[in-house]
């Protein structure tokens, strides 16, 4: 066991004499596949694998795997205090509260926004998006999700009505983003479609930064056509302090790391270290990614010589 190097993406001469990979931050690209075709699992500390080239990994074999288990409560849980942060107004109410008098004077200028009834959608109704309509349901608000795969029967039993994607926009007053970034989603969430949304809705993004045209998000919101957003990812990251997002008063920013808690990270890297186990007792990991490298001879050439090696 060892750590690599701070490279980004990392470099193939530093994965030749490893058989797994737990990957975090970093992006493995087409020049990180080692030439000395050992390496057999790459396990990404999350759900999202934008960052890891897939069709690589697949020619190279080597299997990827995320975490889904480990980030479904606690990124669902982050869109949760968004949704509440922002319908309670809390970051205005935090500086009303610092400027004594004169804040608690103003509070009445900034009436709330009450859940009861109102609609929450959600772009993907998978993993985490499923999780958040049932944490949503105590709030008694009313559920709709755009999701192409969505499974109907899961939909049905959280109470969630699948309609088509502009309909999310016009009819939510809460939209959050739920997918994964590919080149299917990036800026799916355009201008076009923030025009269909509500004045008085809220936007929210903790999926990845790209899904969303932030310069159109940032126009919309300068505007005062939505009510506000909460963005824990951007299409730049780390961010710049100087883009003209940050000097709106109607937007909270987080930096990738809402969902960061001590649970989190445990359940993330026992799934990671499982993920790893499995491989080398020759087991099939759950959380494959690039499903058709299970059928590649030379893949399960690697895994029956781990079981010789180790046992199944």
């Amino acid at each position: 066991m060892a750590y690599l190097d701070n490279a980004d993406p990392l470099r193939s001469n530093d994965l030749e004499d490893f058989d797994a990979l737990i990957l975090l931050a970093h992006r493995f690209g087409p020049e990180s596949a080692p030439k000395s075709g050992r390496l057999s699992i790459i396990a990404r500390f999350g759900v999202g694998y934008d960052t890891v080239d897939v069709p690589t990994c697949t020619a190279a074999d080597i299997a990827l795997a995320i975490t889904p288990d480990g980030v479904r409560r606690p990124v669902a849980v982050s869109i949760m205090t968004f949704i509440l942060a922002l319908a309670g107004k809390l970051m205005v109410k935090d500086k009303l509260a610092r400027q004594g008098p004169e804040g608690f004077s103003a509070r009445g200028e900034h009436m709330g926004f009450g859940l009861v009834g109102k609609v929450l959608g959600s772009i993907g109704v998978g993993n985490i998006g499923a999780e958040l309509f049932r944490l949503a349901k105590p709030f008694d608000m009313r559920f709709i999700a755009h999701d192409p795969f969505a499974d109907t029967r899961l939909a049905a039993g959280l109470g969630v009505e699948l309609v088509g994607l502009d309909d999310v926009f016009a009819r939510a007053d809460v939209v959050t983003v739920n997918c994964p970034l590919t080149a299917e989603t990036r800026h799916l969430v355009n201008a076009d479609r923030l025009a269909l949304m509500k004045k008085t809705a809220f936007f929210i993004n903790t999926a990845r930064g790209p899904i969303v045209d932030q310069k159109a998000l940032t126009d919309v919101l300068a505007k005062r056509r939505i009510a506000g957003a909460a963005l824990d990812v951007f299409e730049q990251e780390p961010t710049d302090p100087s883009d003209p997002l940050f000097a709106l008063d109607n937007v909270i920013v987080t930096p990738h790391a809402l969902c960061w808690t001590d649970q989190c990270f445990a359940e993330n890297g026992a799934a990671d270290v499982r993920a790893v186990l499995d491989i080398q007792h020759g087991r099939i990991p759950r959380g494959i990614v690039n499903r058709a490298v299970l059928e590649k001879p030379n893949f399960q050439r690697k895994l029956e010589e781990y079981r010789r090696q180790f046992g199944s």
